[in-house]
């Protein structure tokens, strides 16, 4: 029987840690399901289905990682029914410092006590990745800084069309308020 683990995350967007990460499970599994899910307790800047897009084209594009060793899904329910779902006996998570290691070791203590035939398996990314999050991605594309040391050609492309498209739809809602305001201004002075 093959060796299936689950890599859950948010990936909003997906760093090099990520992929760090994803290359040393391949190490380890047999195959990967990469699922991505959205995360209540966080404001997403890509949508889920731009997500799946941006780790398609990270993944399988940019990377040239094996598409038979690596399957990105979605997901809205508890990471051990995905397992279930999937086969998997394997949770991968990865750790960034220790501040991380509390919340996953909670974590993985109850995903245990939901199903006790899966294992968590905690993996750090490199030392050049370790400080790498998605919070300071968007934060550095929000003001136009570069990325190429943190993340793929899609995401930096991804990260731009989101923040120009964000311009400009502030910009024609700017324009609208004041033409609305303008009408408004002169349909009161009548």
């Amino acid at each position: 029987m093959p060796n299936i683990a689950i890599y859950p995350g948010t990936f909003d967007p997906i760093t090099f840690g990520h992929i760090d990460i994803i290359k040393k499970s391949l190490k380890i599994v047999d195959r990967l399901i990469v699922a991505t899910t959205d995360n209540a307790d966080k404001d997403c800047f890509f949508t889920l289905e731009e997500r799946m897009q941006i780790l398609e084209k990270s993944l399988f594009m940019d990377l040239r990682l094996n598409k038979k060793k690596i399957k990105i899904v979605s997901f809205d329910n508890l990471t051990v029914n995905l397992c279930k779902q999937y086969n998997a006996s394997i949770i991968i998570r990865g750790l960034r410092a220790v501040s991380d290691f509390e919340y996953e070791f909670q974590l993985a203590g109850m995903n245990k006590k939901l199903d006790k035939n899966i294992e968590t398996i905690f993996l750090m990314s490199d030392i050049e990745n370790e400080i790498i999050s998605s919070k300071f991605i968007k934060e550095i594309g929000k003001l136009r800084g570069s990325l190429k040391k943190f993340v793929t050609k899609s995401v930096i492309k991804a990260i731009k069309n989101k923040i120009e498209w964000r311009i400009y739809f502030y910009s024609l809602l700017f324009f609208y308020f004041f033409l609305l305001k303008q009408i408004l201004r002169r349909w009161i002075c009548y």
